[in-house]
């Protein structure tokens, strides 16, 4: 399979544009039906095919607000990509299982990107900088 680097820019960035907008609908359209999702770390671990993947951005879409994702880099492979983002927004939900409250937020992530045939992501693996997350919403104290 043979995809150009403005190819798989644009299906990355149209996966993007769709979270941007919570749009779970759009971001699920752009997965293989049979892809593998795998955000790292997370409980029960990768999911494969898009009805598996909707609950993570049903979740995602209440956690976080106003995300905007910006790309710092892109290496290329035959049918690949690896994206390195930061992603700034808010948070009012409970992101990663932290309470938000609301506040503003700001990490980095690492996306391992692998195209099926058609363009549709095959398998999307996603490293999120846990630590920034933990640091920027810190905890309250027990009372």
């Amino acid at each position: 399979m043979t995809m150009s680097r403005e190819e798989m820019d644009a299906r990355m960035d149209e996966h993007f544009g769709f979270e941007a907008r919570d749009d779970i609908e759009g971001v699920l359209a752009t997965l293989d039906p049979d892809a593998e999702h795998d955000i790292v770390g997370m409980p029960g671990g990768p999911t494969h095919g898009r009805d598996a993947a909707r609950p993570f951005y049903e979740a995602l879409f209440s956690d976080l607000s106003d995300g905007q994702v910006t790309s710092l880099r892109r290496l290329y492979g035959d049918g690949f990509l690896v994206d390195e983002s930061v992603w700034r927004g808010r948070a009012p939900g409970r992101p990663f299982g932290i309470e938000g409250r609301n506040r503003p937020l700001e990490f980095r992530l690492l996306h391992v990107i692998e195209f099926a045939e058609g363009g549709t992501i095959r398998r999307e693996n996603v490293w999120i900088d846990l630590a920034a997350v933990i640091r920027q919403l810190p905890q309250a104290e027990p009372a």
